[in-house]
């Protein structure tokens, strides 16, 4: 009965994965047409990274430093809200990111009373969406007909923004980068993410729901400067959407370094689960 039942099992899922398959667009091969288009629009490829200062000819930073290439990554999302407050998790002041619900803001709150910070990406888990767009690691946009592909060095993650013409999901799976559709609107690329995995966070050590939302619009501010507007639109975990800008430089002499988690020596998590680094190693 246990192995008739496993092959029952087996033939379910082998069906339901066969019906995903035929519910996925089908990709035609591009066409000198569409290679054409593509090279209209604007030129989103390179390793670019994100910048921690000024902007070029504009005063005031956008985006809290948080380490130079090589440094130890964070799981929040990286960037300041609206009118220049720090991301959630920032900071040793009052909580000045995203505006929480009270349901959420006493969920924050446990999680910060546990001191359980980064204990998924210290297990090597990448922090997904939003998380890992503040990466302080370099990434590389690749440009192809119907999407845009986000080489992220950090935890070696690839991003898949599809451009293609196809609908958000209505029953999305839950995954660590979501599922995010994109189109162009006058050389800004505007895409939507839906369906994340309960993994990751909306900010550091703050939850989502599983009706969070993320709409970003990237576009350049000159040849080698990208800004990206984030806005996190959360009914049960948010009292208003949350908006952040970050700024990208593209370096055009880069590649993408190997990232290998596993062969981090210095970060661990104890019994009780509290992350920690070693730095004698």
């Amino acid at each position: 009965m246990r192995i008739r039942a496993a092959v029952v099992f087996l033939a379910v899922g082998l069906s339901a994965a066969a019906l995903a398959q035929q519910k996925a667009p089908i990709l035609k091969a591009p066409t000198e047409a569409d290679w054409a288009a593509l090279a209209k629009l604007p030129d989103f490829t390179g390793v670019w990274e994100q910048t921690f200062g000024p902007p070029p000819g504009r005063a005031g930073a956008t985006n809290p430093p948080s380490g130079a290439r090589g440094g130890a990554p964070a799981a929040g999302a990286g960037a300041p809200a609206r009118g220049g407050a720090p991301a959630a998790g920032r900071g040793r002041g009052a909580f000045a990111g995203p505006q929480l619900t009270p349901a959420y803001e006493e969920k924050r709150r446990a999680i910060m009373a546990k001191g359980a910070e980064d204990k998924e990406t210290a297990n090597c888990l990448p922090p997904g969406m939003p998380g890992i767009m503040g990466q302080p690691y370099p990434m590389e946009f690749l440009l192809t007909p119907g999407q845009v592909t986000i080489v992220i060095e950090a935890y070696s993650q690839v991003r898949h923004i599809y451009t293609d013409g196809r609908p958000l999901p209505e029953d999305p799976d839950e995954k660590f980068f979501g599922t995010s559709i994109g189109h162009w609107d006058n050389g800004t690329l505007v895409a939507e993410t839906v369906g994340f995995s309960p993994l990751t966070e909306l900010a550091a050590n703050t939850p989502h729901s599983g009706k969070m939302k993320i709409a970003e619009r990237f576009r350049l501010t000159d040849p080698d400067t990208m800004s990206i507007e984030t806005t996190i639109t959360d009914p049960d975990a948010l009292a208003a959407p949350y908006t952040s800008t970050r700024t990208l430089r593209r370096h055009r002499a880069w590649t993408i370094a190997e990232y290998v988690c596993e062969e981090n020596n210095r970060n661990s998590v104890d019994a009780g689960g509290k992350a920690g680094i070693n730095i004698k190693k």
